[in-house]
């Protein structure tokens, strides 16, 4: 509240007085707990909040499967990599006991299958 230059102790007083009279005033005119309209907005405050709760519950809940999911998931990609690697390991194993003539039979095969897309 801004004062004018010229009051006094006893006027600044007084003003101050009375903004802690209109203060108390105001706090006791306020709706007491037991009011029909603070119930009504405590049990809506309460609802809404139940609401959210469960809102976050369920957000919870599919985040976890999605993560369940994932985990799943990486773990088949590793085991088909994993097979994918042994398959290649027992070709390489294989083609290195293969023979001479086998050699050639196959890269024979390769060359005439590469020309056959060609044409």
């Amino acid at each position: 509240m801004k004062q004018p230059k010229e009051a006094g102790f006893a006027e600044r007083r007084n003003n101050s007085l009375e903004a802690k009279k209109l203060l108390l005033e105001k706090f006791k005119a306020a709706p007491k707990l037991d009011d029909p309209e603070v119930a009504a907005k405590r049990a809506e405050r309460e609802a809404l909040a139940a609401a959210r709760e469960a809102r976050r519950a369920e957000r919870d809940r599919a985040n976890a499967e999605a993560k369940a999911a994932k985990i799943l998931a990486d773990a088949a990609d590793r085991e088909a990599k994993a097979a994918e690697a042994e398959a290649q390991k027992i070709a390489e194993e294989l083609r290195l006991n293969m023979s001479e003539e086998e050699r050639k039979a196959e890269r024979d095969r390769r060359y005439a299958a590469r020309k056959a897309r060609k044409r």
